[in-house]
């Protein structure tokens, strides 16, 4: 199954138990680790409960699909479903506008939740560039040596 096939179904399973606010935003060549992000939101404890167990439900029963992890608790109002390139957040809507990761993902478009409209083009991967110590950390280091030396 492809991770868009994956991040819309899981989209509608949420959707299925009235989850709020539900967006996929595509992270493909923003995030070395993760292709989409499915947001959505639940109003109270047991309604958190009943889209996360929806959407394991359901993506085993009707694709075959385990998580690889799942976190969070009730009572911490936010729970992560990890299916590899597809990770899952349900939170409250305190704890979405609170971490606004719709805004710390800025650059990332959102996907339209039917499969009418194809995935936007993935941006190239950013390259990981080694980090430069800077030079005062290298003097310091000197001093403290010297001083040890005395």
């Amino acid at each position: 199954m492809e991770d868009l096939a994956i991040a819309r179904a899981c989209a509608e399973f949420a959707d299925d138990k009235k989850a709020e606010n539900i967006r996929i935003l595509d992270l493909r060549g923003l995030s070395p680790v993760i292709d989409y992000f499915v947001l959505c939101s639940a109003t109270s404890a047991p309604q958190l409960r009943a889209v996360r167990d929806n959407i394991e439900d359901e993506m085993k029963e009707k694709h075959g699909q385990r998580p690889l992890y799942k976190d969070g608790n009730y009572e911490s109002q936010w729970l992560i479903i990890d299916y590899g390139n597809v990770m899952v957040h349900v939170l409250t809507p305190e704890k979405r506008e609170y971490y606004a990761l719709e805004e710390l993902w800025g650059d990332a478009p959102e996907v339209a939740l039917k499969s009418d409209e194809p995935a936007p083009e993935p941006k190239p991967r950013a390259k990981k560039v080694a980090a430069k110590k800077p030079a005062a950390k290298k003097a310091a280091t000197k001093r403290a040596t010297k001083k040890k030396a005395d």
